[in-house]
């Protein structure tokens, strides 16, 4: 390099002046390319980039310094911007899930719902919903600050770098809200018709999930005040789809050839594997789910991960052999739903239980999981995914679980038996709000606009009566071999139904 700059270097002589002492722009860079190997010009893009970093960090050492709690509170909503994609992602989870669990000719339903469930779910709690959970009206409702107008005061949040941004803030609970949501989905899949499944959909995600919300969450709730503790939400978002779900499918009625001559028929999904993805897609936002609702970046965020992955183990493994010696075969369906199980049962004292505690609370939810889906069978309620069971059921039983391996109020660790009841308090009251008001929902829209598809419609598939299009075209489904053995006879396509299944 040296040798090329020498003045008496012929090389050099490409970069003398013109006959006007001035050296064109043209010319300083041919003859540069000449000069120079090419990796070198590559180099000096990036030279500048450094020397303007390094400027703009020496002119900011030289400007205001950024408090310990500003840069604390920065990363708290970094942190909490990160968990909310992570639960948004979870509506992957949920589509893979009971797409998978049912048959392929609604398969684009389904698809659809889970889709636009969290559309809806933000538009409806952006609206009223994030008000009516988290504005300072009564300890039984809040109100102010609709549409996202309010002032941080206005949601009980304080200021920030100490509290977090409203933007952020509802983001992460809009997430929640469109689970609850979510969860109704797969409970009442194969026969609702969609456009009440949209309805039900945005009444639950702007009305009732933030009332019943506002009693725990809300600064001022009287759950919350009483002492109820859920800090995931087992049961305000996990108990709450669970409750609108069982009833939903308790009115719509089971899907056709379900229980028929006094047995349970056996409706296999059409694709595990896809099933499977969304049980792992699942686990993995379960990881926004519980730690994120630390609501800061702190220590206790690992902790919570912790016990949130050793319950979903626990649970996964518990399924797999009660399914085991219950049926004789280690179940798929059922090794995912104890998953599932284990997750939501830990959600609501994953901050409080000891890792022995969460090991055992999945355990127990993988045991529960597995008889839960058998006895809603055999009362005639149908739910193709087993939303009510790992939802409703260990819901319930992980919001009770805080009453008892919570280290510091629960009834095994000396805390009393007060905590307990405080839990028992919190599910029962949620629980019946939901239900009243879940079946006034689902008894009005059955009314009006008619809650169930026809009979032909289920056959053939919602998805060509719904949408009009197929998730596999070309693929033989259940229709085709019911129509080329029946014709167009209805009855005769039930009974080859009942058959199949």
């Amino acid at each position: 390099m040296e040798n090329l700059l020498k003045p008496g270097n012929v090389e050099m002589s490409k970069l003398r002046m013109n006959n006007r002492g001035k050296t064109t722009k043209g010319d300083w860079f041919s003859s540069l390319k000449e000069v120079l190997p090419s990796y070198w010009l590559a180099c000096i893009p990036l030279v500048a980039i450094i020397i303007v970093v390094w400027n703009t960090a020496v002119l900011a050492q030289d400007g205001e310094q950024l408090s310990t709690e500003e840069v604390q509170g920065t990363l708290n909503a970094i942190w909490i911007l990160i968990a909310s994609i992570l639960v948004i992602f979870m509506n992957a989870g949920f589509g893979m899930l009971e797409t998978g669990f049912c048959r392929q000719k609604n398969a684009v339903n389904i698809l659809t719902k889970n889709l636009i469930v969290f559309a809806i779910a933000t538009i409806g709690y952006w609206a009223i919903g994030f008000s009516l959970m988290f504005g300072q009206g009564s300890p039984f409702l809040g109100l102010g600050g609709w549409f996202l107008s309010g002032e941080p005061a206005t949601y009980g949040l304080d200021p920030f770098p100490v509290g977090l941004p409203i933007p952020v803030f509802f983001l992460f609970q809009v997430a929640f809200a469109g689970t609850a949501a979510t969860i109704v989905s797969g409970a009442v899949a194969e026969r609702i018709k969609f456009v009440d499944f949209l309805v039900f959909s945005l009444i639950i995600t702007g009305i009732s999930y933030p009332i019943t919300g506002h009693w725990v969450w809300g600064s001022n709730g009287w759950l919350g005040g009483l002492g109820f503790s859920d800090f995931a939400g087992s049961t305000v978002v996990h108990s709450v789809g669970g409750w609108a779900a069982l009833v939903g499918a308790a009115i719509l009625g089971p899907r056709e050839g379900k229980y028929r001559d006094g047995r349970t028929n056996a409706i296999p999904g059409h694709n595990m594997s896809i099933a499977t993805l969304g049980c792992l897609i699942l686990w993995i936002g379960w990881f926004g789910f519980n730690p994120g609702s630390e609501l800061a970046a702190n220590q206790n965020v690992p902790f919570i991960a912790v016990t949130t992955n050793l319950a979903a183990a626990a649970g996964g493994i518990a399924a797999t052999f009660t399914s085991w010696f219950k049926d004789g075969k280690p179940d798929l369906s059922m090794v995912i739903n104890g998953i599932l199980a284990g997750l939501v049962g830990i959600t609501a004292g994953c901050n409080g239980v000891n890792y022995w505690g969460a090991v055992i609370i999945g355990v127990i939810a993988g045991v529960i999981v597995v008889f839960s889906v058998s006895f809603f069978d055999s009362i005639k309620i149908d739910d193709p995914v087993g939303a009510t069971s790992v939802h409703l059921v260990c819901g319930i039983w992980g919001t009770l679980a805080v009453g008892l391996f919570n280290t510091e109020t629960g009834l095994l660790f000396g805390g009393g038996i007060q905590q307990l009841i405080n839990q028992i308090i919190g599910i029962v009251a949620i629980g019946a709000f939901t239900v009243i008001f879940s079946a006034i929902v689902w008894m009005i829209l059955k009314s009006t606009l008619g809650l169930r598809v026809t009979p032909e419609e289920e056959i053939e598939g919602l998805d060509i009566g719904e949408h009009g299009m197929e998730a596999y075209s070309g693929f033989v489904k259940e229709s085709d071999v019911l129509g080329s053995n029946f014709g167009t006879s209805i009855s005769g396509a039930e009974d080859l139904t009942g058959s199949l299944d």
